[in-house]
């Protein structure tokens, strides 16, 4: 009796407490207004101590006047510990937060695990306290999504409503960790949620000036960076300021080629060195910070320099390149630490660099170099975090100065332009993508209503192995009615090949794997939340009959399959039936290769 006693006492601690409480299950909507006031203060809570641990944690490791031995042996040292821990407890709370936190959204019924907040939290602060240049509010996005699933998931909501709690959570960790509660409604609107007129605003908005109290109460009413009044000296500066921008998107689409290619090759490195990848991010940073200490940690004191106009042009130029390679290598090998904050370092640098050089050719028609590093700091924003109204926004309520807006979004929309035509990819989307995560477009996200894979999607059937040779599989399948096979190796599906290529990499190298001629990332898939129009361009771009269906969540997790027959079907088109139709080719398929050679 005892025993069955305690099964059932910790059965009803571990339901939900919704369940426990039926009477409030059909009141949803006012639970989840009162948990908008919760979370924004939690969250609140949560990115001050963020930011005292990782200041003081900080201070304690690099104290003024400490030895110059400190800044190569605390990142080396950091960096491997953080990456062990990272690598064996936490593997979630590598990167910035709000790739995983929009993940989560959409691929993972807004789940954020316990042990990954926890673990984003204290790795982070340890991560940055040891010098390594990264940001705290990208974690901080993902730390306030994770206390706002937790929260959801305990009062047993709706996964529908789990999800909507997540741009809470993560407005409400914006508006604390920047101090500014109208650029994080937009943020969470314009980035994770993608949406600027989704049903939740008043949630956002609610939970944004909540965490934002918070910080105030706590930590007073400082502004992040205390900037001198903006001047606009002569019309002709608005030109400079489009040059500016055109510098902001370079440097943003450098930044993102840098980082993906960077972190691509650490990606295809053996899973053994894993734990130990983040090394090299900080012996780069020890090294750079022994000769140009400014390239460590965050940098903010140096940003408010710059934006004072208290910085070398050269010393600012020359952190323009430094800190990118920094900044780039240290998230690439897997350190934890966001994008935020070196975008607006970056930023920073270079538009004082423009304005020291335009102030000293044309003084009496610019402004000081303060100005123009303030108007940088939006136009890297814009251009590598791809959230334009945000950086717009965000500048303004550090500034409270309205005459800044016409340059800033002057600057702002060139770099945004140079950078999404360079770069076609945004970074959260791209990093995603590297992870074998498929994030939906704003396109996806309105095909409820229309013709969705969903309804005419197969069981998913055997793929071929990709450690087969060429000529192994040509023997099996050249008698075979089928035109397409889907490849497979230990990760799950990772391409598509039809009768066409088989026959020409035959014809170029018989011993060669199917594995090492396809793309594991980019092979053409679709999602079953998606049209089937889509589906119907991708076979006729790829010559294909059968396409699969992954998840959002690993693009190797195999669904299910859909095939052209089934596609033309839905929309009423009718064809005789050939020998070799796609439906009969897959069965063969199956039967045939089930067990490889």
């Amino acid at each position: 009796m005892s025993e069955n006693g305690d099964s059932t006492s910790r059965a009803s601690w571990k339901s939900p407490l919704l369940h426990r409480l039926g009477k409030l299950q059909p009141r949803e909507d006012q639970i989840v207004l009162i948990l908008s006031l919760v979370i924004g203060a939690l969250t609140g809570l949560a990115v001050v101590a963020f930011i005292l641990l990782t200041e003081r944690a900080g201070m304690r490791l690099y104290p003024p006047g400490g030895a110059r031995w400190r800044r190569l042996v605390f990142p080396i040292g950091g960096s491997l510990a953080m990456g062990y821990l990272l690598y064996r407890y936490f593997p979630n709370a590598r990167g910035s937060g709000v790739p995983q936190t929009k993940a989560a959204l959409y691929a993972g019924e807004g789940r954020i695990r316990l042990r990954t907040l926890l673990g984003k939290f204290f790795c982070t602060s340890a991560t940055l306290a040891s010098g390594i240049p990264l940001g705290r509010e990208g974690p901080s996005v993902q730390v306030g999504a994770g206390i706002a699933s937790l929260l959801g998931r305990l009062l047993g909501l709706r996964p529908e409503k789990v999800k909507a709690l997540l741009p809470i959570g993560a407005a409400a960790a914006i508006a604390a960790a920047f101090n500014t509660p109208l650029a994080a409604v937009m943020f969470a609107l314009e980035e994770i949620v993608g949406d600027l007129q989704a049903p939740l605003v008043g949630y956002v908005v609610l939970a944004s000036a909540t965490s934002w109290g918070v910080l105030r109460l706590l930590l007073g009413n400082s502004p992040l960076f205390k900037v001198p009044q903006y001047q606009l000296v002569h019309p002709l500066e608005f030109a400079i300021y489009a040059v500016l921008g055109v510098a902001g998107g370079l440097v943003s689409v450098a930044f993102t080629k840098l980082l993906l290619g960077m972190r691509n090759w650490f990606l295809r490195l053996p899973q053994r060195t894993v734990w130990f990848q983040p090394v090299a991010g900080g012996l780069l940073v020890g090294l750079l910070g022994l000769v140009v200490p400014q390239v460590m940690g965050v940098g903010y004191l140096y940003v408010g320099y710059a934006l004072n106009g208290n910085m070398a042009v050269k010393l600012m130029a020359v952190l323009v390149v430094l800190k990118l390679m920094a900044v780039t290598t240290s998230y690439a090998s897997g350190n934890a630490g966001g994008i935020f904050g070196p975008a607006l370092f970056i930023g920073a640098m270079l538009g004082g660099t423009v304005g020291t050089v335009a102030h000293h050719f044309l003084p009496a028609y610019t402004a000081t170099a303060g100005a123009y590093a303030l108007v940088g700091m939006g136009a890297a924003f814009a251009g590598i975090v791809r959230a334009p109204m945000t950086s717009v926004l965000m500048i303004f309520e550090m500034t409270q100065d309205y005459a800044v807006i016409v340059p800033l979004m002057i600057a702002n929309l060139v770099s945004l332009f140079i950078s999404s035509r360079l770069q076609k990819q945004p970074i959260y989307e791209a990093l995603a993508i590297q992870d074998g995560v498929h994030l939906p477009s704003r396109e996806s996200r309105q095909w409820r209503g229309q013709r969705q894979i969903v309804r005419v999607m197969r069981p998913p059937i055997e793929p071929v192995a990709a450690e087969m040779t060429v000529a192994e599989v040509w023997e099996q399948v050249r008698s075979s009615e089928s035109r397409t096979w889907l490849l497979a190796d230990r990760r799950g599906v990772i391409g598509v090949i039809n009768r066409a290529s088989l026959e020409q990499q035959l014809a170029e190298g018989a011993e060669k794997k199917l594995g090492d001629i396809v793309d594991g990332l980019t092979f053409p898939h679709v999602h079953s939340d998606q049209g089937l129009d889509l589906a119907l361009e991708r076979m006729g771009t790829n010559h294909i009959e059968i396409l699969p269906v992954v998840s959002r969540a690993n693009i190797h997790n195999l669904v299910g399959v859909v095939t052209l027959r089934d596609v033309l079907d839905s929309y009423g088109i009718n064809r005789p039936e050939p020998a070799h139709d796609s439906e009969a080719g897959s069965r063969e398929h199956a039967v045939s290769l089930r067990k490889g050679p």
